[in-house]
């Protein structure tokens, strides 16, 4: 992240289960504090994935035809839109383009096998 920039640590609580606390790496001076950050970062991560795919499972309920799971228009500006907001927030652009390009392509697969599962 660019310095200056914000570091905020969710917490359980409040508004979506979250609540905003100051998590500043800058500061720490042991592995333990570094890896306990990282551990709750990781946290963050997987209960935004498991939204990601609670909101995958709605279009798969939405969309007509299994054909219209998958979008290469939509997948590339998914993938343009995490690169240019790492990018903006000072984080490297490229290593993210990839991960953001195999979480959509496991986000397909999870929409098609539950278009299947509710339609098939």
């Amino acid at each position: 992240m660019k310095k200056g920039a914000g570091h905020v640590k969710p917490r359980q609580g409040g508004a979506m289960g979250l609540v905003s606390q100051p998590m500043n790496p800058e500061s720490y001076t042991t592995m333990a504090q570094v890896r306990a950050g990282v551990d709750e970062i990781d946290r963050q991560i997987v209960a935004l994935l498991a939204e990601r795919f609670a909101h995958m499972r709605a279009a798969a309920r939405i969309k007509p035809e299994r054909a219209h799971v998958r979008d290469e228009e939509r997948k590339a500006l998914v993938i343009t839109n995490a690169r240019a907001e790492a990018e903006r927030l000072g984080a490297p652009g490229e290593p993210i383009a990839e991960l953001w390009d195999q979480l959509v392509e496991s986000s397909i697969a999870y929409e098609m096998e539950e278009f299947d599962r509710l339609k098939g």
